[in-house]
């Protein structure tokens, strides 16, 4: 698969050969959508809190006695069932909204979500852009460009480029993000992609780490030693004891 590039100028200069584990790995709906929930569970933090029986400022006292009141069966005031007690079963903030799923799954999520995005032709090339921080240039750039500006925009850097991340801040739409902290939330969010040059690369060789990780995990855990298993007593082997008690138990009353 090819994409076109383009120069710092908006003059289109040639293309690009995408790498085929990347953009052509099959494409998993569902475990796109798993890796898009982690990545919103992780990021969410719970906010709503709701004061129970003992947090609500009140008396302890029993506010009448258990007996003969012909009345219901009443506790203190702080009580939920009465008006102004705790909530009960309410929002509270120690909640753990937060997710884990496994390196090959992020992995394979991340390539599924470039490969879902690649068939509709949204990735393009920038073969460079200069250091100074102009957003008026960075505008120009993008009018230049295939992209209709509004839509949100991701442009993919090898590394930290602050002539380009400080130029485009303040476009509407418009963000960057490091080759390295790729992930499928924001592909899968954006409109159309730009690739700085060195960017797949970048890409390309930290998915590699993590196979190489993943890998190097599995076979130490194939090599670790297994603890010998304890042969269990079977019930023909404890027949066979009691029997042999019995016998034994037999021969010396005999004698």
């Amino acid at each position: 698969m090819k994409i076109d590039v383009y120069s710092s100028t908006g003059a289109k200069k040639g293309t690009w050969d995408l790498p085929a584990e990347l953009f052509e790995a099959p494409v998993n709906q569902g475990l796109m959508h798993q890796a898009v929930m982690l990545q919103q569970s992780n990021r969410r933090q719970p906010i709503a809190h709701a004061k129970n029986r003992h947090e609500v400022v009140g008396s302890t006292k029993k506010l009448y006695g258990q007996k003969h009141t012909g009345r219901a069966r009443r506790g203190p005031i702080r009580s939920p069932v009465l008006r102004g007690g705790g909530k009960a079963f309410g929002p509270r903030k120690e909640r753990n909204f937060t997710k884990d799923m496994p390196r090959a799954m992020r992995k394979a999520a991340l390539c599924s979500s470039l490969s879902f995005q690649a068939k509709k032709g949204i990735f393009l090339g920038l073969e460079g852009y200069p250091d100074t921080v102009k957003t008026k240039e960075a505008a120009t750039l993008l009018g230049k460009l295939p992209v209709e500006t509004g839509r949100k925009i991701l442009i993919v850097m090898p590394a930290q480029h602050k002539g380009l991340s400080l130029s485009v801040r303040n476009i509407p739409n418009v963000t960057t993000l490091l080759a390295a902290y790729l992930n499928p939330e924001d592909v899968l969010a954006a409109r159309y992609v730009i690739f700085l040059e060195g960017a797949i690369e970048k890409a390309q060789e930290v998915i590699a780490r993590r196979t190489v990780r993943v890998k190097a995990a599995g076979a130490a855990e194939e090599k670790k030693p297994k603890s010998p298993k304890k042969p269990r007593n079977t019930a023909s082997q404890k027949g066979t004891t009691k029997k042999s008690s019995v016998s034994s138990d037999t021969s010396a009353s005999s004698n």
